[in-house]
């Protein structure tokens, strides 16, 4: 038996007996490599992992039945049983079924080609376990553990994933929206708090006449109810003096980011391109405002992001270019590059063209109009955020009057029943405590 190598692996936050019990029964069966998944692949099928990979580590290291601890760089057993070829591998029973079956399959398949074998325990059920990890959860809606984590985030994934969102129930569904597929899972992993679908939630319309306070209600709504990193559409961010404030205040909420556009004047949304008069405001104006923002942040973790309009107002490329590198000097932790083209090759321009200039900055892209092109191929040629600015509200509201008019034609609610999701649904989403 202890010429026996056992792989068993973990993506948990905290140790409690019933992860105790299976590492000593895996122990059993030969020399115990543990492996820990890596915060990349954790925080893709699940929460943002609140212990970092290194501290978690070292959890496992200082167990006395683990004879070594190593990384498993992916949900994926592949890369682990082609170099380790472990004899026996352990894992609870609960992969037999769900969204992680197509992993067991793989397994199995792998380990059949030298004579590997899978043993697998009965999953812990134990409410106290439960109760444990859910208490370990709301850590994360904390301002101090949500602020920094879009950092983070973008540091450790190749392509970061948020949507719109504009109420407290539109949170949860930017929250909990996850999507099982071949052993892969697939969520967002924050809210984009548009002024556009705030403005439009509230029938009003998209000038910035909705006024900083009521932005930082829906804030709080969304705060109150979800955990992951949320990025405030700042528009212009209004009088610098004033920006000032708007900075302590989202980082003191624990707003991860707030991105700001280089326009002057009345706001009006960038999608009209120049069919409206809209003023793009100087480079060294728009420079200071980042300045002073960053100036008044009391920590590390807050983002501003800065947006540019060089390509909405047919300023071209060199004019994106030259305020990009301008803006990152005053100290802008991101970059935005705005289109309002169905087709993505001034994107790609412009992404190329800065990446060839600065390799680290983040970009960050909202494909409203260039809606073909993939996050793989975006993360490809060097972008590292997309943002689904506005696709809740557009789809809600078509199905809305849909409903409506379906009642009035029929003069009763059945015909429209199929076209509503159930009242249980919902509730289901929102959390009783």
């Amino acid at each position: 038996m202890n010429n026996k190598t056992v792989y068993l692996s973990f993506s948990t936050d905290m140790l409690h007996g019933g992860h105790i019990k299976i590492i000593k029964k895996a122990a059993e069966l030969g020399r115990l490599v543990v492996g820990v998944v890596s915060d990349e692949a954790v925080a893709s099928f699940k929460h943002y992992p609140i212990i970092p990979f290194e501290d978690r580590k070292c959890l496992f290291e200082s167990i006395t039945d683990v004879d070594r601890v190593i990384e498993q760089k992916t949900l994926s057993y592949k890369g682990v049983i082609e170099s380790l070829k472990p004899d026996i591998i352990v894992h609870g029973d609960d992969w037999r079924q769900g969204f992680q079956k197509p992993l067991r399959d793989e397994v199995v398949d792998l380990l059949s080609h030298y004579g590997g074998k899978l043993v697998e325990f009965p999953y812990s059920s134990d409410e106290k376990y439960k109760d444990i990890e859910k208490r370990l959860q709301s850590q994360l809606a904390i301002p101090d553990q949500r602020r920094g984590r879009l950092r983070k985030l973008l540091s450790i994934k190749p392509i970061v994933r948020i949507i719109e969102a504009h109420s407290g129930l539109t949170g949860l569904l930017a929250e909990k929206t996850v999507v099982y597929d071949e052993g892969k899972a697939s969520q967002f992993d924050g809210m984009w708090l548009s002024s556009l679908c705030d403005s439009t939630a509230k029938g009003k319309p998209d000038i910035e006449v909705v006024d900083f306070s009521a932005r930082v209600q829906t804030v709080n709504e969304i705060m109150e109810v979800t955990t992951k990193p949320i990025i405030l559409d700042g528009d212009t961010g209004g009088l610098t003096e004033h920006f000032v404030y708007t900075v302590r205040t989202l980082e003191r909420v624990g707003v991860s980011a707030v991105i700001i556009e280089d326009k002057t004047g009345l706001k009006r949304n960038s999608l009209f391109g120049t069919e409206v008069a809209q003023t793009q405001d100087s480079i060294e104006s728009f420079c200071e405002k980042i300045r002073m923002g960053k100036a008044a942040q009391k920590t590390k973790d807050f983002m501003i992001i800065a947006r540019i309009e060089s390509l909405i107002l047919n300023q071209g490329q060199e004019d994106a270019l030259s305020r990009a590198i301008a803006y990152i000097s005053a100290g802008a932790d991101a970059i935005m590059i705005h289109s309002k083209e169905k087709e993505p090759t001034e994107i790609f321009n412009f992404i190329e063209a800065f990446r060839s200039k600065d390799k680290k900055t983040p970009i960050v892209l909202v494909p409203t109009t260039y809606n073909k092109v993939t996050e793989e191929e975006f993360a490809k040629r060097g972008a590292n955020m997309v943002i689904y600015a506005n696709q809740l509200t557009r789809s809600a509201f078509p199905a809305m009057k849909t409903v409506a008019e379906s009642i009035l034609k029929n003069h009763r609610a059945m015909e429209a029943d199929k076209m509503c999701m159930s009242i249980k649904e919902i509730l289901s989403l929102i959390p009783e405590k």
